[in-house]
């Protein structure tokens, strides 16, 4: 049987969730974008969502009077996100970020590699956060690499070895994947609702999965109830 190609497994995506919701849109606020992407650290996005919405009912999407507020009013508004204290830590050094810039378009404006080289420089972002600042809230071309990205192609037998640094997975990706910005945008969705709906880490429903069939994790016995 011939080795999977990586616009396969995309297109076997966009069949089984191309109908379902994803939280980030061309009309997405690009402030709230990077919110979640700095909230949704180890945690769901459920819980990340939970915490925006708090910051949207207190008026406070907004960069300048966000980084008004008290730490630890910041502190009780993202609780629902857990890691609150270190996340509102977090927050205050992206907007201490998007001050010296002047505003958040000003910094959003800047060219790629400028942008993530200064969110990577900053407190608490880190490669998988950034990239998604760049694609989703700046609109340029990022392949975002996350723990659904290599569970999936992982258990396809698919890419580097798991546990290789963030820049092999990418570097493996970007060859393999279209270079527009809605694409790679579309591409991460895609791996993500499939990693949430059937590609769980324990138990994964492999009997409503296209892909199972070329999967060698759905061949293996479950796990005892």
């Amino acid at each position: 049987m011939p080795d999977l190609a990586v616009p396969v497994v995309v297109a076997s995506l966009e069949r089984m969730h191309g109908g379902e919701r994803w939280h980030w849109t061309p009309e997405s606020d690009p402030f709230e974008v990077a919110l979640g992407a700095i909230l949704v650290q180890h945690t769901s996005w459920t819980n990340a969502e939970r915490a925006i919405d708090r910051l949207r009912e207190a008026g406070l999407l907004d960069p300048r009077r966000l980084s008004e507020l008290p730490g630890e009013a910041v502190e009780e508004l993202i609780r629902p996100s857990g890691q609150y204290r270190t996340k509102a830590r977090k927050l205050r050094a992206f907007l201490d970020l998007i001050a010296r810039h002047g505003a958040l378009d000003a910094l959003l404006a800047l060219p790629p590699e400028e942008l993530r080289g200064q969110l990577l420089a900053t407190w608490g972002i880190g490669p998988e956060t950034a990239d998604a600042i760049v694609l989703y809230a700046a609109g340029y071309p990022a392949v975002v690499v996350d723990a659904y990205t290599r569970r999936l192609f992982s258990r396809l037998a698919m890419g580097p070895s798991r546990d290789v640094p963030y820049p092999a997975w990418q570097s493996w990706l970007a060859d393999a994947l279209p270079v527009a910005a809605p694409d790679l945008a579309r591409f991460h969705a895609l791996v993500v609702l499939h990693g949430k709906r059937l590609c769980l880490a324990r138990r994964p429903r492999c009997g409503q999965c296209e892909l199972a069939s070329r999967c060698a994790f759905a061949a293996t016995p479950p796990l005892p109830p």
